[in-house]
């Protein structure tokens, strides 16, 4: 009876089953992590586009992940087209390397056609795959684990979204290590590096010393790169570097004044060093290359807001003219990113707070809470500043109280989790002079000690909190597992 079973079972395997269960060990678009419910396909595709329409360096790498796009919207043919323009790229470009480059264009041409019911041309990039493949690795039939697949594949995480950049400092890692020197996977290491550098709870945030060195190593291997001398200028002041930061920064805009890459970073060294209104004309020039760049219309937004900011005893018009620029810039940035672009919502929110529409404000707030799978520190951010919205301009203590613990409880050792627990300390301790019967304060009093490891206290307070609340079960729990 079992072996009919089994029989019928492998019976059942179809050839599109079959072809399918090949195609999972492929190492392209298709079988890596970022797919259609985790990343905003609207805003790749605009960047994709804008990377080929401004001939960036990696043209062929764009066509490739646009593909991918392309394919999940439903836009068969248009991905074709896009692999053909990548292999034409990959032959023109790579000629003596051209198939190791291949693997991936090749891989997702495979995967596109069996969208398409296509199975017997997918089939046969498989095949081509298995020859290319074979001689250049002892696993997987269909793939090799070589240098350019894992740059591709960092690369292609780097800009999907914030949660899959340690996967992609992996890859590029891996990348290195074979090919040490190879100046597109040192500018990968180095990228996803300064952006870890930037969320306050990555073991990355500690030594912003380490992508400097990587931009640095890019520039030794190829002086003329403007996009590495930007990105290190921005590094440098942290490292009181000020004079070779500004040196680099006008550098690069003398070598390339019409590249947005370019330009928005320098843009965005400008304002950090308070030189906000030439950074909005590079801004604005940028504009003008990418319409749609969500970065460009970001940093646009906060420097509308820095000039708010400096702003004494403003005129009632010129108020309003700042705070509408500054929020139509913001709106623009996250429109096509309502999953990825935390900072820019939140700095939208911040927006209407201050002027006044506190509704709206309420209404990203409430989504931004609801969104999952995203960075730790970003929930935190969201709960932090939700929380305070929550306290100062709804007047919802329970509310405030509520986001400030969950971000608190989400365990990520950031900047975001000491203010949401610093608000908490502080409203704990103004109820507690009111009334020091308050069980429900006691409690988050008791856990907030037992998050410092100071088992007596936390013991104390739950204790206190059961004295005015005899039936609180989390309570009870929550001393048990104290005394065991």
């Amino acid at each position: 009876m079992e072996f009919m079973i089994m029989y019928f079972l492998s019976c059942s395997n179809t050839p599109e089953d079959l072809l399918k269960e090949k195609l999972d060990q492929l190492q392209c678009h298709f079988t890596w992590r970022p797919q259609k419910e985790t990343i905003d396909l609207e805003d790749v595709m605009h960047r994709l586009q804008d990377s080929i329409d401004m001939n960036m360096k990696y043209k062929d790498q764009s066509y490739n992940q646009l593909a991918f796009v392309n394919c999940l919207q439903g836009r068969c043919e248009e991905a074709i087209q896009n692999l053909k323009e990548a292999e034409n790229i990959l032959r023109e470009k790579h000629k003596t390397e051209f198939e190791r480059r291949s693997i991936i264009t090749y891989g997702n041409f495979a995967w596109v056609h069996y969208h398409m019911g296509q199975l017997t041309k997918a089939q046969s990039y498989l095949d081509k795959l298995e020859m290319i493949c074979k001689p250049l690795s002892d696993g997987p039939l269909y793939t090799a684990m070589i240098p350019e697949v894992y740059g591709e594949k960092g690369w292609s995480l780097l800009s999907s979204a914030a949660e899959f950049y340690e996967e992609a400092k992996e890859c590029f890692a891996k990348a290195l290590e074979k090919d040490p020197d190879n100046t597109e996977w040192i500018m990968g290491y180095g990228t996803v590096l300064s952006r870890l550098e930037a969320f306050s709870g990555t073991p990355e945030s500690r030594d912003e010393s380490q992508s400097v060195k990587y931009f640095r190593r890019v520039l030794e291997l190829d002086p003329d790169d403007a996009v590495a001398m930007v990105l290190l200028a921005l590094k440098l002041p942290r490292l009181r570097q000020n004079e070779e930061a500004n040196e680099l920064v006008e550098q690069a805009l003398q070598k390339t004044s019409d590249l947005p890459y370019v330009l928005r970073y320098a843009a965005k060294y400008y304002r950090q060093r308070g030189s906000v209104e030439k950074a909005i004309g590079l801004l604005k020039q940028a504009l003008e290359l990418t319409p749609h760049s969500c970065f460009l219309h970001h940093q646009l937004g906060l420097c509308y807001r820095s000039k708010l900011e400096c702003l004494h005893n403003p005129e009632f018009q010129q108020r309003a003219e700042l705070i509408n620029q500054c929020k139509y810039h913001l709106e623009k940035a996250f429109n096509h990113r309502q999953r990825s672009f935390i900072r820019a919502q939140l700095d939208f929110a911040a927006i209407c707070r201050t002027s006044g529409e506190y509704p709206r404000a309420d209404e990203i707030y409430s989504r931004l809470v609801e969104l999952v799978d995203i960075r730790p520190e970003n929930m935190q951010s969201i709960c932090l500043e939700a929380g305070l919205f929550q306290l100062h301009q709804n007047n919802s203590e329970t509310n405030a109280v509520r986001l400030f613990l969950k971000g608190v409880k989400i365990e990520y050792n950031s900047r975001e989790q000491e203010k949401c627990r610093m608000n908490l300390e502080k409203w704990a301790d103004r109820k507690l002079r009111v009334n020091a019967q308050d069980s429900k304060v006691l409690g988050i009093k008791a856990f907030l000690y037992q998050l410092d490891g100071l088992k007596g206290k936390a013991t104390e307070y739950f204790e206190k909190a059961l004295e005015f609340d005899p039936g609180n079960e989390e309570y009870v729990s929550a001393l048990s597992r104290l005394r065991i």
